[in-house]
């Protein structure tokens, strides 16, 4: 009984009511959202209209076709899986950091694949002729995420001892491998020509231009298992908020809720930085909002969480889209600019819980 009561004080003051009503307004919000996006770009093509052809048997012309399937829709569904995977992965790593400013970031997914993605652009010609023909215009993304992987496997190996790992080492480890990570590609930058420094640029502000259905077959996999995942973490997330030791009193394996938090950071971070770049922001304030708006219960956190990081996403992309039009700005620009004001008010709101 005494457990029970202990997992259920998340929820305490009946705050489930509300959570449940701020997860329906995010899944209409996303909606909304979703068919501005498809509206959305300097083409000229309408969604409205061209919609209403083909749902009254007229077939869409070939512009309409490539603009609104092989364009929009790709960079939609894109946005939704990135935006959704950084603010899932930011919540996790908050909840099992028990840290408010920890993000993804902190288990060297970003620096990782950051780094993969330098060593992939500057160093891509030097590839055998075999091996550039079967990666083709993939190396940036397939390097990336396995720069995620491999650094996060690091950190882990390095965290770990005797079976246990510890969140402080990898903590500290993981800032040693971003300093290490930021060393290795400035150097890539020093070497680097006027081409590959423009790349490398436009690659570390992100983007969701490059957005194909041959990218999004890659990382969707990984990104919904990694979502799918997210919730079976809910419950040892709650108990960790007391402690690792009343999450073990409670009942729950603490090393393997552990390793599979990890993963799945991991693997959401990894494979959305690998698709679109870097995006910061996301993964920080979105959790922040909504323990404001519906409290800290992981149980509707983690879902609200995908729903408005898939939706502050698709807004910040279709301000990159338009800002600036026909141009298009990077979107790690965007959140930058939309992300920092709301952090430092959330700081400045919670000083009291975050002075030292």
């Amino acid at each position: 009984m005494l457990a029970e009561g202990i997992r259920a004080q998340p929820a305490a003051g009946d705050r489930s009511s509300r959570a449940r009503q701020v997860l329906v307004l995010l899944a209409l919000l996303l909606a909304c959202v979703s068919v501005a996006s498809m509206m959305v770009g300097a083409s000229g093509v309408a969604l409205f209209p061209a919609l209403g052809r083909w749902l009254g048997g007229e077939a869409l012309a070939m512009h309409e076709r490539v603009v609104l399937l092989d364009i929009r829709l790709p960079r939609l569904l894109t946005g939704i899986m990135v935006g959704a995977a950084l603010a899932v992965s930011g919540a996790v790593m908050q909840g099992l950091f028990r840290n408010p400013l920890a993000d993804p970031g902190i288990v060297g997914v970003g620096a990782g694949a950051g780094l993969g993605a330098v060593l992939a652009i500057v160093l891509g010609a030097m590839l055998p002729a075999s091996l550039a023909a079967i990666t083709g215009p993939h190396l940036v993304p397939i390097a990336a995420f396995l720069g995620g992987w491999g650094s996060t496997l690091v950190l882990y190996r390095v965290s770990t001892r005797q079976g246990r790992t510890s969140v402080a080492t990898m903590l500290l480890a993981g800032i040693a491998m971003g300093a290490l990570a930021g060393a290795l590609t400035g150097l890539m930058v020093y070497i680097a020509d006027d081409q590959q420094l423009r790349d490398l640029t436009f690659w570390g502000l992100g983007s969701l231009a490059g957005a194909s259905w041959t990218k999004i077959a890659a990382a969707a996999p990984i990104i919904i298992l990694a979502l799918i995942a997210a919730p079976a973490l809910a419950r040892a997330l709650n108990a960790f908020t007391l402690g690792e030791a009343a999450a073990a009193h409670l009942g729950i394996p603490v090393q393997r809720m552990k390793n599979i938090a990890i993963l799945t950071v991991a693997g959401a971070t990894g494979a959305a930085v690998a698709i679109s770049g870097g995006i910061g922001f996301i993964g920080i304030v979105v959790p922040h909002l909504l323990r404001l708006a519906m409290g800290p219960d992981h149980r509707y956190l983690l879902p609200a969480a995908a729903l408005l990081g898939a939706t502050l996403l698709l807004g910040a992309d279709m301000i990159a889209r338009v800002i600036v039009a026909p141009a298009e700005l990077p979107i790690g620009i965007v959140t930058a600019v939309l992300g920092a004001p709301v952090f430092l008010w959330i700081l400045l709101r919670r000083r009291g819980l975050v002075d030292m």
